[in-house]
């Protein structure tokens, strides 16, 4: 009589797989947190590029077509928008564009080139402008001219408090000088030779 020999299923029994979850779930559970503090120190540095590529774009259109061109943040894109130093969103345009910020069309008043709604990737970030709109002129220089560099500072309180402050948000700062010069910079930064210095 011929044997075979007995197989042996392949295969993961269920105790192995109850240990490869369990670890996976502790993998997750200790990298939460810091995935967490990722994300809204990402909407913070994304708030601060689309801000400062907003100043540079008024600066050069002022440049190009030789007329002011404001940037406000605004309190809505909506017909009862307002200007607003805490607004969480922005308008590029040629005329105030206050109560005027649903408008789509470039050739109608306020006549709007850009904006940019508090949705768009800048989740919760908030906005502290030391003034309500930023006038550009002909030149790409401030109008008037400021007494001081105007700061846009941007946090996310929904993720912390900033380092500044002994929190754990890498909160961000724009400087836009009277020459019109726009610079991102870091308010938790103070070595002096490092050039994210505020």
């Amino acid at each position: 009589m011929l044997m075979h020999p007995s197989r042996r299923q392949s295969g993961l029994t269920i105790i192995e797989i109850a240990i490869t979850l369990v670890i996976l779930a502790i993998v997750l559970a200790l990298g939460m947190p810091s995935y967490s503090a990722w994300i809204q120190n990402s909407q913070i540095r994304t708030a601060a590029e689309t801000t400062a590529s907003a100043l540079q774009l008024a600066r050069a259109e002022a440049l190009n077509r030789n007329v002011e061109v404001r940037f406000q943040l605004m309190t809505s894109l909506t017909s009862a928008c307002v200007s607003s130093t805490s607004g969480n969103n922005w308008i590029v345009s040629v005329e105030d564009p206050a109560g005027k910020c649903e408008k789509t069309s470039p050739d109608e008043s306020p006549f709007i080139i850009r904006k940019q709604t508090s949705a768009d990737g800048v989740g919760s970030a908030e906005f502290l402008a030391s003034q309500k709109e930023i006038v550009f002129n002909g030149l790409g220089r401030i109008t008037p001219a400021p007494a001081d560099t105007i700061t846009i500072n941007i946090t996310n309180p929904l993720g912390g408090t900033c380092v500044a402050q002994g929190g754990g948000m890498r909160c961000l700062r724009i400087q836009v000088m009277g020459s019109g010069q726009v610079r991102m910079c870091d308010p938790a930064v103070t070595a002096s030779t490092d050039p994210r210095k505020c």
